[in-house]
């Protein structure tokens, strides 16, 4: 059977939560529908996030971003969106999510989104110089 659009995002147990890692995943595809002109919107999404407990499943995350593809969103409205129901899902120490839209009437837009846990903090950055 075919896959099917779905806003389940799934997740698993984090392998390694002792840990603070930085998981980085790209969607170079993501589309979905200018709310003023329903034209399509196309942009790449950058997801950064230190996993707590659980990190999501990548098919899940697939298809969740597959259902906006006929959604219509502003940008900002959308970038916030994916955040919000990642951050329920997953329940991160950190997340940032990057909306790059490409251009449209001349203009190239970037969202940007973050959370932060409370009380998480990150470690010290080490310069190997």
């Amino acid at each position: 059977m075919p896959s099917k659009p779905s806003k389940n995002l799934e997740t698993f147990e984090n392998p390694n939560p002792e840990r603070d890692f930085t998981i980085r995943i790209r969607i170079p595809e993501f589309t979905c529908l200018c709310p003023k002109t329903g034209q399509p919107d196309f942009a790449t999404f950058e997801i950064e996030y230190i996993a707590d407990r659980r990190c999501v499943e990548l098919k899940s995350l697939k298809l969740y971003m597959w259902s906006y593809r006929e959604e219509g969103a502003f940008h900002e409205a959308v970038t916030n969106q994916i955040l919000n129901d990642l951050v329920k899902a997953t329940e991160p120490r950190f997340m940032r999510v990057t909306g790059r839209f490409n251009v449209r009437g001349g203009i190239y837009t970037d969202v940007i989104a973050e959370y932060r846990a409370e009380g998480w903090e990150p470690a010290p950055r080490v310069d190997l110089g």
